[in-house]
């Protein structure tokens, strides 16, 4: 990978292999996959290396990469109700 985001292809990661988390149910809802370093498709938090989202239901199947320092940052402000206005 030279600069730029990355990408599940950059990476090498089966997305069909990885452990799927649900915010709830039906089209729409927010999936959440941890890899590990090596693009172990079931890393635990504490291992994760990159995060995976994808919307479920997405027809193109558009999966977005956060490595685990912007994912941290992103639960920070989740914690913090930086959020909480979107959510209303």
């Amino acid at each position: 990978m030279t600069g730029g985001k990355p990408t599940v292809e950059s990476l090498d990661i089966d997305v069909s292999a990885a452990h799927w988390q649900r915010s709830g149910t039906g089209d729409g809802a927010i999936e959440i996959a941890l890899v590990g370093p090596a693009g172990e498709a079931d890393a635990d938090q504490g291992d994760a290396e990159w995060v995976l989202m994808r919307i479920s239901g997405d027809a193109d199947g558009r999966v977005l990469v956060y490595d685990r320092y912007e994912w941290e940052c992103f639960l920070d402000g989740v914690r913090a109700g930086e959020f909480d206005a979107a959510a209303s």
